[in-house]
């Protein structure tokens, strides 16, 4: 599909984009009807093998899962074969480098508690109001100039101050300060850049 034509489509899923929208293959952006899904001007979205020499193993996967869930990712945003997946929200900051293969997911897609799980495993599913609460959800927030490491995962409720690095391979979820640089599962600040 072409970059204009899959530009359409993502019109008429009512996906905002800014200009100098730029997309290296085919990148699955869904936009729930109801929610808000806002691409600013220049973001670089790579979803090809070749487009990122890491070594992608998915296209780019940006998904609003709900009504009245929200992603907005600002200017000159660079994703690379990155799941970014919203039951609430997820903001994500100017000047930002996701790396291959990132996820940032703000729930935890199924039930803690194993009834729960059952249940809906056994078509029992909650008021659309309650899965919110079944799942746990938090809203994640990523600051302007930050890089992520490919293969990080960022969990419900982080927060990533201005200028953060995290780490290739890091599992993160917390509040942290403008300027750390994180690693390790658990991500951990081990230094924190000079502002």
């Amino acid at each position: 599909m072409s970059s204009n034509w899959y530009k359409l489509a993502l019109k008429m899923t009512k996906v905002q984009y800014g200009k100098g929208l730029l997309l290296k293959g085919a990148p699955f952006i869904f936009n729930k009807k109801g929610a808000v899904l806002k691409l600013g001007k220049n973001c670089t979205i790579k979803s090809s093998f070749l487009s990122n020499l890491v070594g992608l193993y998915s296209k780019t996967i940006i998904v609003t899962r709900t009504p009245g869930a929200k992603i907005v990712i600002g200017d000159n945003v660079g994703i690379s074969g990155a799941t970014i997946y919203a039951r609430k929200e997820i903001t994500i900051g100017d000047n930002t480098c996701i790396g291959g293969n990132v996820k940032i997911l703000d729930n935890d897609f199924h039930p803690v508690e194993v009834e729960k799980r059952n249940a809906l495993l056994n078509g029992k599913a909650p008021e659309s109001g309650e899965m919110a609460e079944w799942i746990g959800t938090k809203a994640i927030h990523i600051g302007k100039n930050c890089f992520i490491g490919c293969n990080a995962i960022i969990l419900k409720g982080t927060v990533l101050g201005d200028g953060c690095v995290v780490g290739a391979g890091a599992v993160v979820s917390g509040k942290f300060e403008p300027g750390s640089v994180i690693v390790g599962n658990p991500g951990r600040v081990i230094r924190k850049l000079c502002e």
